[in-house]
């Protein structure tokens, strides 16, 4: 009997959370904490990425976890993301 097709497998889940560029996920937060959280971590030298999946100048107004917004940072400067972090909280 011929195979008719390929079997692809479910990747694995990475260690850490990362996307495609790199970046790494150090918190998860609603728009007005992260909106704070990006301008600690970028005063201290730490490029950062907001990512959500709401248009939040769509929709002003979201409910619970609807309106979570990723913060990512770039995989080499997460640890000292994460410290700067638990050391503010």
């Amino acid at each position: 009997m011929e195979r008719r097709g390929k079997v692809i497998r479910f990747p694995k889940l990475p260690s850490e959370p990362r996307d495609d560029r790199g970046l790494v996920e150090v918190c998860r937060c609603d728009q007005a904490e992260a909106v704070v959280v990006r301008s600690l971590l970028e005063s201290e030298g730490i490029p950062t990425l907001l990512r959500s999946r709401l248009a939040h100048s769509v929709h002003p107004f979201t409910v619970g976890d609807q309106g979570e917004v990723v913060i990512l940072v770039p995989a080499s400067e997460a640890e000292r993301a994460r410290r700067l972090l638990v050391r503010m909280g």
